[in-house]
This record gives structure tokens, sequence and C-alpha cells, in this order.
């Protein structure tokens, strides 16, 4: 059989439903000949940010597998690997490339040189009856350890040969995992049961090993307040009594206090990295982080416990020795850490509640994203946020209840990748509404891929906050604004939305917003996707306490 055919079959057999891909690769007929549906966006970095989220809305049981062409193709997605690498999301991504005797000349571009330090691996595969051998250590790669994308290039010179049938010789490769050594789980439950105000830090890592339901369990006995990293948001319901919400630029007031009045914090699934896009934490606090990277440990804040392993499977082992400290209720019924809570959030929520519910026009950006929550069904919708403003006011005030329902990024901030997450996350989970939230500014970025979605029939809602500006600009380039207005910009994204076959509406009125948005339901419920433009006022306040 041909490589390729192989390659096709191996990644079927690894459950690959679809490839994401532009515009040529060997590998997209083998994909097609196998039953996996080809799915062309209009440029690679949306090939990337389809697997991207594709992957999420999965939590890595399902890998967002694309391809690219040698060249351009694979030197245009390097924002996208960036970007899914700075998240920790395993996608593999397959290039093409020049023949073998030709890798390293220039001008043609080299992959395993060049994106080794924004990838969990790299390699080019050199023999065509070694593509099994590839495939198997990428899958395992993509499904142990720390999350992060892969990528295997296919040179000329493997991808069009014969190779004998008895080569294909392949079984699904299946994940490992690790349980934290017991003496540290003691010691860190210990310390947590002792601690006079204990904070639960919970990080993308509680999705990814499906432990929700160990961590909510976690928190309940032990009472403790838990607060999610902005990638983590959704891993614990935010209408529970214990949630004090997102801490990412921007998040709730109530995490801001905790962080400051806690004695104790234990992350569980987070990096504890410091970026822009994540709550400080504050030194002098004793620290118990779970983690499956080593490389995460002592990395930004010095930890006084540590513990690596698989969040789902440490939990467990840990609620059994809260169990043996506490007894089997452990401190259900002390309700002090939830009065607290609810006695926070109601002042932060009443401060907040004139621009959430604003009559203003334009519209306040804020009243668009409340209206929008109540619009919808949030158990069976996903949200994502673009970067900039749009992440900075929906991260705060979106609850997100179950697993999954929210898409949040931030570790890096590449504009215009809501709608490649919002494609790739409705392509893997059709019977949800999938809705991404971004700037005008963000639609420049990736707006003709809106014609994907019609073309695919992938009905996602894009809601666009047009505020004619890069909001908040002002304070970066002052005076190029006034002399030359640099940070404004102007369009009108309806038109450009129906000229691409989407339903697309211009909303100007605070009351017309919920009508608006159940309109555009109808129709994405059919397959199509949808626009709403909503014209607002450049809001510069926003829930930041850090």
């Amino acid at each position: 059989m041909k490589s390729t055919t192989l390659a096709g079959e191996i990644l079927k057999q690894e459950g690959t439903e679809c490839l994401f891909c532009f515009p040529v690769n060997p590998l997209i007929d083998a994909a097609a000949e196998a039953g996996i549906r080809p799915i062309m966006p209009c440029t690679e970095r949306t090939v990337i940010g389809m697997a991207d989220g594709y992957t999420r809305v999965n939590n890595g049981r399902r890998i967002g597998v694309c391809a690219v062409q040698m060249g351009p193709g694979i030197e245009n997605t390097f924002g996208g690997i960036a970007q899914a690498f700075s998240d920790s999301t395993p996608i593999l991504c397959l290039p093409g490339g020049p023949p073998q005797n030709r890798s390293s000349v220039p001008p043609n571009f080299d992959p395993v040189l060049n994106y080794r330090h924004v990838i969990k691996w790299v390699d080019r595969i050199n023999k065509a009856d070694r593509i099994p051998e590839f495939f198997r250590r990428a899958f395992t790669y993509l499904r142990t350890g720390r999350p992060g994308p892969v990528m295997l290039e296919f040179p000329m010179d493997v991808a069009g040969v014969q190779v004998d049938d008895s080569v294909f010789s392949y079984k699904p490769v299946k994940g490992g995992k690790a349980m934290a050594d017991p003496e540290s789980v003691a010691a860190s439950v210990k310390a947590i049961v002792a601690a006079q105000k204990p904070l639960l830090h919970a990080g993308s890592g509680v999705l990814y090993a499906e432990a929700w339901e160990e961590l909510r369990e976690f928190a309940e006995l032990l009472q403790i307040p838990v607060m999610t990293t902005l990638p983590g948001k959704s891993c614990f319901p935010e209408n529970h009594p214990l949630s004090l919400g997102c801490g990412g630029l921007t998040g709730p007031r109530p995490v801001a206090r905790y962080l400051l009045e806690c004695d104790s914090i234990l992350g569980v699934g987070s990096s504890f990295s410091i970026s822009s896009f994540a709550a400080p934490l504050p030194r002098g606090k004793k620290a118990v982080q779970l983690t499956v990277d080593e490389r995460d440990l002592n990395k930004d804040y010095a930890v006084d416990l540590l513990m690596m392993g698989d969040a789902k499977l440490t939990l467990r082992r840990m609620i059994e020795e809260a169990r043996r400290l506490l007894g089997p209720e452990g401190r259900r019924g002390d309700d002090r850490a939830v009065k607290a809570i609810k006695a926070m959030k109601d002042e932060w929520m009443d401060e907040w509640m004139p621009k959430l519910t604003s009559e203003e026009v334009p519209i306040n950006p804020y009243r668009v994203i409340w209206d929008l929550q109540q619009a919808v069904n949030p158990e069976n919708t996903i949200v994502t946020h673009d970067a900039g403003n749009p992440r900075d006011m929906t991260a705060p005030f979106w609850k997100a209840l179950v697993p999954n329902s929210y898409i949040g990024w931030g570790k890096s901030t590449h504009l215009g990748y809501s709608i490649p997450l919002a494609l790739g996350a409705k392509v893997a989970k059709p019977e949800k509404t999938v809705i991404n939230i971004m700037g005008d500014g963000a639609f420049g970025m990736s707006g003709m891929e809106i014609a994907t979605a019609a073309r695919n029939r992938i009905g996602i809602l894009t809601v666009i906050l047009n505020n004619s500006c890069l909001g908040g600009y002002d304070k970066h380039i002052p005076v190029a604004s006034r002399l030359y207005r640099t940070r404004f910009i102007s369009g009108d994204y309806r038109k450009v939305a129906e000229g691409l076959g989407a339903y697309a509406e211009r909303v100007e009125q605070p009351g017309d917003i919920i009508p608006a948005v159940h309109r555009a339901l109808t129709v994405t419920a059919e397959g199509r996707p949808a626009l709403l433009e909503f014209i607002t006022k450049e809001e510069l306040q926003l829930s930041r306490y850090w």
C-alpha cells in the first residue's frame, strides 16, 4: 500500500473523525479514502485553531489532527502552534516537507529545527516503513503527561512510496497515567486540613483528567472555596456555593479577596505560572501543588509540598485521606466559607449590575454579555472569548456551569483565535450551541472564516462587540491615535457576514439584544452560521482587583 494510505488507516484507528487541512497535503486524500472528513478553512492558523477547539471540548480523548503543505503552509502555522503550546493543547500537526536531501537547504523551511521551543515533540518521518513507529510515539506523547502539540513532517520522498502490507501492524495507543506517591498525598492533605483558610486553585489539568467530580467532592468534603484559572474555567460549576469564579487578567472580586486572605493554596492541575493573564498568587502563603509536569514545580512560585500525578487519580486518593483524618462527612455542614463567599459575591455584583443591565446607547458591552447569557441554555452552550476586552469582560461574568461549557485561553493571546476555536468545538459537539464573542479588531484577523462555517454547515454564532476602535489602546498609543487616529477602525461587519453566507443582524438598542440572539440561534440550529454585530460604546472599566 502507499505510505500515505498507511498513515490514513492509522489515523482512523486512533479515532480521527476529521482532518483540518489547507490547502494541499498528500494525507488529505488518504484521510478521505479512510473515511475521515477533510475540513478546509481559509488559512493555516485556522487549521490549528480548529484542531485546538476540537481537542479542548473532547478533553483530549479525541485529538484534533491537521495537515498543511510544506513551505508557506508550515511557516504560516507557527502562530497557531505557539498558541496551542502556551495553553497546553494536544493536537497533531502533519505538514508536508521537501525531499530529505533538501530539508536543511535554504530557502526550504525546516520545522524540526524551527518549532522545537513551541511544541512538545517534533520529528521528521525518515522511512516509510517506520510510519507506525512514529505514530505510536506521537499519540503516546499526546495522551501522556503534560498536554501539548506534536508534529510529524512527511517529506516528499516518504509520502509517495509503496510499503509492504506487513508493515501495517498497529494498535491504538492508550496514554499512561501516574498517581502521586502516597507519602506526598498524605502530607499535602494533612497540611490542607490543618489550614485555617485554604483556597483551591484549579486549572485545565482537571479538565484533561476529567476530574471535575473528584474536585467537587474534595472541595465539599473540606468546605474549601474554589477558584479556577482562565484555561481551567468550567472545571468547577460557577453556580456552586463554594465557587469564587476564575482569575485571569480580570476576575470576580471574591477571587482577589480570597487570594489575599487565605493562608494556604492547593493547586490542582494548574502550573502556577506567572502571566499577565493569570491572577497573581501572593507571596508568603503555604503552597501545595498537584501537576503532571515536573517543570511546573517550583517554577514561578516556591511550593512547600509537591505532588506529581494525574488529577483524577490523585484527588481520589486525597479524598480517601481526608476522610481518614476527618471522618466520612468531613466538614460538610460547616457553612462559614459559603456565607462569606455569598456576601462577597453579592457586594461585587451589586456594584456591577448597573453596567450589566445598562440602557445606554451605544450599548454597553457588559449588557450584551449579560443578555446573551440570559438568552441561551448555559448547560447546552459552549462559549469562548477573543483576546482583549471581550476576554476581560466575559470571563468574570459568564457563569460556566458544566465542564467544557467555556473555552478559556490566554497564556498567549492571538487576536482572532475565537472563531477557529468555535469552529472546532462545533465540529466536535454539533449538538451544542457554540458562541464566540469578539471585538471588531479581532474580526479583521479571522472574519473570512465565516465563509468556512457557511461552506461546511458549521452553525456557530459569532457575537461582535463593535466599538469602532481597539478598546483601551488609548493608553498604549495615545500620540499616534490623537494625531493619526491609529487605534480607530471601521466596517459594516453584518454586510461582510452576509456576503460570506451567514445570517447577520446589526443591533443598536439594548432591548433588541435577546430577540436578536433568539433569531440567530434558530438559524444556527439548522447548520448555518450567524453573526450579530452589536454597536457598543468603548467601556474602559474592568473587573480587575490585582
